[in-house]
Parts: structure tokens; C-alpha cells; sequence
């Protein structure tokens, strides 16, 4: 199934009620839905001259029927219209729903601050995977499977980014090497300028396509750029075990998550390293941080008994948590409906944070000491915990839904943090595991490489 839109296409049809539509003859001067596809989804309106409907449809060219699989807008307030006898035009429209708002770019610079911009994405990536597609139950969507790397070790890597090229790069923590995974899943390793126990701790895709590792030792800063040449550069401020995973805020800048660290950090667009105040600090305070809709960075609870977030204005406050426990949560990420969810660790019930601001928690199927660290929003909307002791994969769907699956490789500390590859799979980036790890899917819109699509949401 693939979604497709083509120009100047207007059919009749005499359907009537809630369900699947029978398509006539062209206009004369227009195509029909056969320029679709058998089986392809697009968007389509239906219309009287009085009551309308635009949605998401699946065309079928058995019966030469297009389905209503989901409506963006009607006359009938957002409802399927119930249509009576009488012609009615079909067409293939340029909804409002793709284009209204600001669009989501790679570099966040517009959908952090546009709520109307996040909306009309949240319903179009929702939109995408329509048609039953399940994601990570060892089936023919979500097969978990290995694959070989060149370097591996104990706590050699922690956290992934993926780069414009397609490529995923691991982020060293005590590696000597980098290492990286192509889209054609090439696996291949590259010199680093600056290595040391523990160095880094995450990563980030800056607007211009460097990427930027997460200082939690290293006393510089080191990242790699768009064609590979990597290099060091200066920090404000460094400490032991620093920081813990970054964000890529709205205007540009790359913010660093304070583990230990009593100031932030960031780096701007322009390369300049500064810090600011926290109004929170403790040990082991916060693990990784996820970019709300509305351009807040949240910091996610690790030992810390209150959440703190700086706004897109610079502002740092901090907030209530229903939950908090001794390394609790490890990572966090950014639903489609809006909502940070906070990766379980130690923690015994899930924690999220809704678009308007409120904190609540959840059941979990599966809970263990240091069970996952770091989490992956996968193309249907399912959110993907990757495993780090946890002996079993675990996700939360769209609507909420927790459930489990078989992994085909487990080892203590195996894995920790995770990247959605272009082809819409989900790399887990190994720890101390031997092989890498991946989970399958084959999404109704296959995520290419110049996919514009918000590059906060795989950040570990």
C-alpha cells in the first residue's frame, strides 16, 4: 500500500450511507481513481453542492471502490456524511489538513512553536499507516532480527542519530571507533579525534547536518559533519559525568541534559557553546530530554523528584511528577498525539506528560531493574522502549496500549538507545551487545530520505 495523489481527477458516483463508495465514469476533461492504484490510499472529497466530506480513502480496483478510511473535515462536524440518493462529485483534493500551519522541517524551526502546524502532522502521520498496519509482533510487519557489527566491546556505544544520508551513526562512550550503519545496511567504522572512558551520551542532528555527541566525561565537545570529517571543539563547562543526552530546540540550538551538571549547556547554530541556569540540580538528576509541541525542552526524571523544562524564550521552571523513584527513567518520546512519554528504567509504572501539561502514569506488562534505556516513536505510532537488561521488548500504540514482544537477542546492559532508519525500522544501538538488533515494519508511506519529517523524533 502506498499513498499517492494525482492531478485532475473527478468522478461521479450515486453511492448513498456511511460506507465504502462505488466510483462511476470521469468528467469529461479529468482522469478517473485508476491513476491511484490498486490498493494505494489518497485523499479524497466528496461533495453534493451542499453537504462535503474530505478524507483519507484506500482505492480498490475490483468494484472500483474507494474506501472512507479516515475523514479530516465535514459538513457533518468532522463526521462521515451520511449521504442520501442523488449524483455526487469525487475528486482528488490538496486537503487543508496537509498544508495549513507551518510545515515540520528536519531542523524543528517552525512545528515547535506552531500548534496548528503540530496538529496537521500529528493527523497526517496517523493518516500514513492506515490499513491495519502492526508494528513489532514478529510478523510479517515487525520482524526483530540481528546484524553483524564491526566493532564491539563493553559500553562501547550509547545512543544513535541518524544522519540526512540515511546513515546511523552509534554515539562512542567507550568506543575508540565510530561506528555507523548505512541505509542499505552497510555496518563500518570511522576514526574519532577525542576518545575516553565514558566520553559521550547521546547525540544530536544539528540544522546543518552535523552531528553532535553529548559530552558526559569528555572535557571537549567532538561531532561529525554532513561529509564525515569529524572534529572537537571547546566546552563552557565540564564535570564528571556531565550530561546525559540532547535536544535540538526550535531556534537551532542543541541543549545538553544536565545529569550531574549545575548549569546547561548548549550549542548554538553558529557553534557558540554557552551555559545558563538550572532551577533544579541533583545528582543523577535527569537522563535525555524530548522537544513538546509547543518548543519546551522537558529533562527526563532519573533521580530527580520534580520535572524541569526550558521554554522556547529560554525560560527554565520546573513542575510536579505523580511518580519518582531511584533511577527511574532513562530517555523519553514524542508521541503523534502531542504526549512525552518518559522511558522506564527502574520505574514501575509509565509516566507521561500531555499537550496541556499534565502529568499522569500508567500499568506497564513488564517491569525489571534497568529495563530499557531510551525509546523510539515508530511510523504507525506505536512507541518502542529499547531494551537494556529487559529480557523482552516492550511498546505502548497510539492509543495506549501496552504490550510485549519476543526479541531475538538479549544480554545484560545489550542495548541503549534507539533510531528510526529511513526505511522505517527501528536500530537499537548496542551497549555491550555482540550484534545489533532491529525491528522491522513496512509502513502504508515508507519513510525515504528526503521525507521531511521532524528529526526530534527519534532523538534518544
Amino acid at each position: 500500500m502506498t499513498f499517492l495523489t494525482r492531478d485532475r481527477i473527478l468522478v461521479t458516483s450515486t453511492t448513498t450511507g456511511t460506507g465504502t463508495f462505488t466510483l462511476g465514469a470521469a468528467t469529461s476533461g479529468y482522469q478517473d481513481f485508476t491513476q491511484i492504484g490498486n490498493g494505494n490510499q489518497t485523499y479524497y472529497t466528496i461533495t453534493n453542492g451542499t453537504d462535503w466530506e474530505v478524507g483519507v480513502g484506500t482505492y480498490t480496483s475490483s468494484g472500483t471502490t474507494l474506501s472512507r478510511d479516515t475523514v479530516l473535515a465535514s459538513s457533518n462536524s468532522g463526521a462521515k456524511v451520511d449521504w442520501a440518493a442523488g449524483s455526487k462529485d469525487v475528486y482528488v483534493p490538496q486537503p487543508a489538513a496537509a498544508t495549513q500551519g507551518s510545515a515540520p522541517t528536519g531542523d524543528n524551526s517552525s512545528i515547535g512553536t506552531d500548534q496548528v502546524a503540530w496538529d496537521n502532522f500529528s493527523k497526517n502521520i496517523n493518516a500514513s499507516v492506515r490499513g491495519g498496519v502492526t508494528f513489532g509482533n514478529n510478523s510479517t510487519n515487525g520482524v526483530v532480527s540481528t546484524f553483524s557489527l564491526v566493532t564491539t566491546g563493553g559500553s562501547f556505544y550509547n545512543g544513535g542519530v541518524l544522519a540526512p544520508n540515511g546513515d546511523i551513526h552509534f554515539v562512542p562512550y567507550a568506543a575508540s571507533r565510530g561506528q555507523k550503519v548505512s541505509s542499505v545496511g552497510t555496518v563500518s567504522t570511522y576514526s574519532l579525534v577525542y576518545t575516553t572512558t565514558d566520553a559521550y551520551e547521546g547525540g544530536v542532528l544539528a540544522p546543518n547536518g552535523d552531528i553532535h555527541f553529548v559530552p558526559r566525561r569528555a572535557n571537549r565537545g567532538q561531532k561529525i559533519n554532513a561529509s564525515g570529517v569529524v572534529s572537537t571543539y571547546s566546552l563552557v563547562y565540564t564535570t564528571v559525568v556531565a550530561y546525559y543526552g540532547g535536544v535540538l530546540a526550535p531556534n537551532g540550538d542543541i541543549h545538553f541534559i544536565p545529569l550531574n551538571a549545575v548549569v546547561g549547556q548548549k550549542v548554538s547554530s553558529s557553534g557558540v557553546v554557552s551555559t545558563y541556569s538550572l532551577v533544579y540540580t541533583l545528582a543523577a538528576a535527569y537522563t535525555g530530554g524530548v522537544l513538546a509541541p509547543n518548543g519546551d525542552i522537558h529533562f527526563v526524571p532519573y533521580d530527580a523528584v520534580v520535572g524541569q523544562k526550558i521554554s522556547s524564550a529560554g525560560v527554565v521552571s520546573t513542575y510536579s511528577l505523580v511518580y519518582t523513584a531511584q533511577d527511574s527513567y532513562q530517555g523519553g518520546v514524542l508521541a503523534s498525539n502531542g504526549e512525552i512519554h518518559f522511558v522506564p528504567n527502574n520505574a514501575v509504572v509509565g509516566q507521561k506528560i500531555s499537550i496541556t501539561g499534565i502529568v499522569s502514569t500508567y500499568g506497564l506488562v513488564y517491569t525489571a531493574t534497568d529495563a530499557y534505556r531510551g525509546g523510539v516513536l515508530a511510523p504507525n505510532g506505536d512507541i518502542h522502549f529499547v531494551p537494556l537488561y529487559a529480557t523482552v521488548g516492550q511498546k505502548v500504540s497510539a492509543a495506549g496500549v501496552v504490550s510485549t514482544y519476543s526479541l531475538a537477542y538479549t544480554i545484560a546492559n545489550a542495548f541503549a538507545g534507539g533510531v528510526l532508519s529511513t526505511d522505517g525500522s527501528i536500530t537499537f544501538i548496542p551497549f555491550s551487545a555482540a550484534v545489533g538488533q532491529k525491528i522491522s515494519t513496512n509502513p502504508a508511506i515508507p519513510f525515504g530520505v528526503d521525507t521531511c519529517i521532524s528529526s526530534y523524533l527519534n532523538k534518544f
